[in-house]
């Protein structure tokens, strides 16, 4: 009672002071967080000296000082200390472990971290304690990210033009951090422009490289870009939108209006949920996937130690099911020992399947309440956007597995078995619509191949995935109408459902952009590499704006026009073209007259 009565005084005495102080720790917080944060790169990103990392040493240490007073602060000004310390109980048990461990350390001379991990039999446990300190700070400047993310609403954009905005911001992020010297494994800063091009080919999940990923990159460089794969696969907004969670803000219309935009939803409450199941069905597949892959080196003498197989196995998982085309090895799968290892590349094609067939469509396909509902009511079936993309995945896989087959069983499949020519003949099916990845020698292919090649990038994977290329559906529905206009039908009809014609008119505008860019794309090529086949020109640039990442081997030796010319293309095929032309466009005004019809000849 004496400790309630003498609490519930100091917090009537303090409580008219509470909202200043807050309000002072919190624009504060963002600077500390800042500095400490960019200690922690300095560190991470240079050779330092030991004079260097004894001052950063004492800027974090001075930084989460700084942190643990305001941490007891908010609890004494908290109506309910013991709710808000369970709510942050990753940063209540580390900084009770700093003030425990410093104080043994100055009463008894007795370090609790050290006995702690000798208890636990955890070697390095210091190491694990410093990497959950800077976890910390890093986790701090993200909460504020998400605060600001909370407040998009305030800039006078539309939403197409923050998620352009939000890819561009991410590719400068990343740059900047793969020129840091520590990034590559000779320890020398990475030119910027091939660091932007790497940037972006990452954060655009496409693959293209103009350096070699598994050579040229130390270990944190490689997890500079498995980052930006994350992060640009599954889309920039919807991790703005958990920070903005993190920050206990809530999403607003405009941001879920932005949701709807980036993740194809069908409307802005099924938005908001949408990225949930997303980050969600992402983590759950993409663990399961490095499960999977780690006990499929086992027949690969190439990865033996353990901590290869775990870092390569989560590198290639992301990379798969993001459709990024990235590897840790020098010739992709068709590094020797690698490209026979047929476990792998079925577990690498389904996580591609499963990051291309679009968040919605796992959603229908996968969510509790979705199978739930269709099994209490039998005349619930998949939406009709999930059936389309289904079959059409289907039948592009099936067709490119057949093309594939025929022309290359005598070709770069020659010297496989029967089972290594079936996977092979599949894998590239899969992987040519959006992934990226290789096992076989793609400058090798046969001319129908690579033209069929050309055709599967361009239609690329289903709408609201990892994948790039025009989309299934908006390929499928071009056909429709074409096929509906043939037969003199004055209705799109498909499933039972009549398709209203402004889905056609997107269709065909996504469509005809699409052709314009990436002619346009060939013919700068054409102009600054006339030393270069057609083909693998066009090729190239197709790859590039559909974000496919495959290559003939002509990427590095692209002169700089030509660079420029594939990294405009992988920006502009990743945020959409359709995205691009409603951020640049202007609203049209609309009459409620309409002029008389004008009959025209065609044909």
């Amino acid at each position: 009672m004496i400790f309630q009565e003498i609490r519930e005084k100091v917090k009537l005495f303090i409580y008219d002071s509470r909202d200043i102080v807050l309000k002072l720790f919190r624009v504060s917080s963002v600077i500390v967080a800042f500095i400490a944060v960019l200690s922690i790169l300095y560190f991470h990103g240079f050779n330092i000296t030991s004079e260097e990392n004894k001052v950063i040493t004492i800027i974090l240490r001075v930084a989460f000082g700084y942190f643990v007073i305001k941490y007891l602060v908010r609890l004494l000004f908290s109506l309910q200390p013991l709710k808000d310390f369970k709510n942050s109980l990753f940063e209540g048990v580390l900084i009770l472990l700093v003030i425990l461990n410093a104080s043994f350390a100055f009463l008894f001379d007795w370090e609790l971290i050290h006995h702690l991990g000798q208890f636990l039999n955890i070697e390095n446990i210091n190491w694990f304690f410093a990497v959950g300190i800077q976890l910390y700070f890093v986790l701090i400047l993200v909460n504020e990210v998400g605060r600001a993310g909370s407040r998009l609403s305030s800039f006078n954009l539309s939403p197409p033009a923050m998620l352009i905005g939000s890819f561009f911001i991410l590719i400068l992020f990343g740059s900047g951090l793969l020129v840091l010297p520590e990034m590559t494994s000779s320890g020398e800063s990475m030119p910027y422009f091939d660091a932007l091009f790497t940037s972006i080919s990452a954060s655009c999940v496409t693959g293209l490289i103009v350096v070699d990923t598994a050579t040229y990159f130390s270990l944190k460089g490689q997890m500079v870009i498995m980052l930006l794969i994350q992060l640009g696969g599954l889309n920039i907004i919807s991790f703005a939108s958990v920070f903005a969670l993190i920050a206990r803000r809530g999403i607003g219309l405009k941001h879920q209006s932005m949701l709807q935009e980036s993740l194809n939803a069908e409307s802005l409450s099924a938005s908001s949920s949408l990225f949930r199941q997303i980050f969600l069905f992402s983590m759950l597949i993409e663990i399961a996937g490095a499960v999977l892959i780690f006990f499929s080196w086992k027949d690969i003498p190439e990865v033996s130690a353990t901590s290869d197989k775990i870092f390569y196995s989560i590198f290639h998982s992301i990379s798969a099911f993001n459709n990024a085309g990235f590897s840790v090895f020098s010739n992709g799968l068709f590094e020797e020992g690698v490209r026979n290892a047929y476990t792998l590349h079925l577990v690498i094609a389904l996580l591609i399947i499963l990051g291309g067939i679009g968040f919605t469509t796992m959603r229908d396909l996968f969510s509790f309440s979705r199978i739930k509902e269709r099994y209490q009511k039998s005349w619930r079936s998949l939406r009709i956007d999930t059936k389309l993309s289904l079959y059409s995945a289907a039948i592009l896989i099936l067709s490119g597995f057949v093309v594939f087959y025929v022309f290359e069983v005598n070709n770069t499949l020659k010297d496989a078995s029967i089972w290594g020519q079936v996977v092979g003949a599949l894998f590239q099916s899969v992987t040519t619509r959006t992934a990226g990845f290789n096992t076989v020698d793609v400058g090798a292919l046969a001319k129908p191949a690579l033209i069929f090649s050309i055709f599967l990038m361009f239609i690329g994977a289903s709408p609201g995935s990892t994948g790039g290329g025009i989309k299934t559906n908006t390929f499928a529905i071009i056909i429709l109408g074409a096929w509906s206009t043939a037969r003199g039908k004055p209705r799109l009809e498909l499933f039972k459902r009549t398709i209203p014609y402004d889905l056609l008119n997107k269709a065909f505008l996504i469509f005809f952009i699409s052709i314009c860019f990436i002619a346009l794309g060939i013919f700068g090529l054409a102009i600054s590499e006339p030393d270069k086949s057609l083909i693998a020109l066009s090729y190239e640039e197709v790859s590039a704006f559909c974000t496919a990442g495959l290559s003939t081997g002509i990427t590095a030796d692209l002169s700089t026009t030509g660079r420029v010319i594939i990294m405009l293309s992988m920006f502009l095929g990743r945020v959409g073209i359709l995205s691009l032309a409603f951020a640049l466009g202007r609203n049209t005004k609309v009459h409620d007259y309409k002029y008389p019809k004008a009959s025209l000849l065609i044909g």
